[in-house]
């Protein structure tokens, strides 16, 4: 609550309405739409589905079963009217990875789909074996890009992370945004790449421990 509320106060002072809210199920539209927007050019998403017309209907699919249950844990974060959003995934929660192979043998192109099964797999070796924050999505409507929401998002979810003393991982799918990740306390710990597919970087972050 604190950090939201200097957030808020920050964004009062900037003249702007930059409040960070919880979305619950109720928001669940509006954060897909735009997670939709902000990987419209996101090289492992357009990879997964080339085709606009693909994209724009199967990866909001992808979006609810990679970090849906954000919205029950109530994990799911957004700013400003819906300018960004992140899923986070607390310990202890996964993603639907039932549904997701069930998802990519239905969507995804058949000349990539043993990469991205690989790709997958690699995924799941890099994360922390001890319980840990996962954010497997997080995203700013290309319009309102450059504006800090991202940071405002991260710094939001990472406080309780300090606060529960877990560490956070996640994989960039964007090399641009590794410096971002960087700036908040995530180091790349190794590549995944299978195929065709474009890297990702696995990342994690230790938490801070306050004296």
């Amino acid at each position: 609550m604190l950090l939201e509320t200097l957030v808020n106060k920050r964004a009062l002072r900037n003249g702007t309405a930059n409040f960070i809210k919880n979305a619950g199920t109720s928001g669940r539209r509006q954060i897909v739409d735009v997670l939709t927007l902000a990987f419209a050019t996101d090289p492992a998403a357009r990879w997964m589905y080339p085709n606009s017309q693909q994209y724009l209907e199967y990866f909001p699919n992808f979006i609810r079963l990679f970090g849906g249950k954000a919205f029950k844990s109530e994990t799911a974060f957004y700013i400003n009217s819906f300018s960004a959003a992140s899923l986070w995934l607390a310990p202890d929660v996964s993603p639907d990875e039932d549904a997701l192979v069930a998802l990519f043998q239905n969507t995804v192109s058949k000349d990539i789909q043993d990469d991205l099964f690989a790709v997958f797999e690699q995924m799941s070796a890099f994360h922390p074996e001890e319980p840990h924050w996962y954010l497997p999505l997080i995203g700013v409507d290309p319009t309102e890009q450059n504006k800090g929401y991202g940071s405002m998002l991260m710094q939001h979810a990472l406080a309780i992370c300090d606060r529960e003393g877990k560490p956070a991982y996640l994989e960039s799918s964007n090399p641009r945004n590794i410096t971002l990740y960087q700036r908040h306390g995530f180091e790349v710990i190794g590549t995944i790449q299978a195929g065709s597919s474009p890297p990702l970087f696995p990342m994690r972050r230790e938490p801070r421990v306050k004296g």
